[in-house]
């Protein structure tokens, strides 16, 4: 597994990257720039099948990208880290910080960037036609067209897995205060998506920031800009 550490004071801050996504994509890499500035530590890594990390994208699960966060996190990130998940990596720091609870592993606080929770089933299933349920079903794969690239797989394998990982139907307790911050204008993790994952989380450990011409990547200047900030509220909370 492909990672890139930074040096710097505690708690490290650790980012979970979205599906499809990698390392090097500009949050993360705006992060790594605000921790070479401040002195904090920082870790980000590429799930396999992603970036620079070993295996095919196609054969990947949510526990196999749960397995590759949490081994990493026990790795590398040290004491009560910062959680920083974006899209897919905001369900999955839930799922890790499940995980690691009553460890020193554990979690200090999340942020999460558009998170999509249960999104296999809740984004991905439900949206689709009768007719693409019955392909993914019968051949085991959906080419997904894609506003970011070229189209990608969507396996019966990674649907009837991440129904294994629903967080949704039950009480979220992830240990820490949990920050969220939601594009208003994202087509892909809608912002009531936000509001329904708030409805799981205990009240008084939960802020969320709803930005109201946000899309899903909330990557131009005043994001990261926002992105930056409250990490850095998070870290020194």
């Amino acid at each position: 597994m492909a990672y890139l550490p930074r040096e710097g004071r505690s708690p490290t801050v650790v980012w979970l990257g979205g599906f499809r996504s990698d390392m090097r994509a500009t949050k993360a890499a705006a992060l790594d720039d605000w921790a070479q500035r401040s002195g904090q530590a920082f870790l980000r890594f590429d799930y396999s099948g992603h970036g620079e990390s070993d295996g095919r994208f196609e054969e990947g699960t949510i526990s196999d990208w749960l397995s590759d966060a949490v081994s990493i996190i026990r790795a590398r990130a040290g004491t009560r880290p910062v959680f920083v998940g974006s899209s897919m990596g905001g369900w999955l720091s839930l799922l890790a910080a499940r995980t690691l609870a009553g460890t020193d592993s554990a979690p200090s606080a999340l942020v999460l960037i558009a998170p999509a929770v249960d999104f296999t089933d809740k984004l991905m299933w439900a949206a689709m036609s009768e007719s693409d349920r019955r392909t993914v079903t019968e051949s085991g794969r959906l080419l997904v067209p894609s506003a970011y690239g070229e189209p990608y797989p969507i396996t019966r394998a990674l649907i009837e897995d991440g129904a294994r990982h629903n967080l949704f139907g039950a009480p979220i307790a992830p240990g820490c205060p949990v920050h969220i911050l939601q594009g208003m204008q994202d087509p892909d993790v809608p912002w009531r998506h936000a509001l329904e994952l708030v409805e799981h989380l205990p009240g008084e450990a939960t802020t969320v920031t709803f930005i109201k011409d946000g899309d899903h990547r909330l990557s131009r200047p005043q994001d990261i800009d926002l992105l930056v900030a409250t990490v850095a509220g998070a870290v020194s909370a």
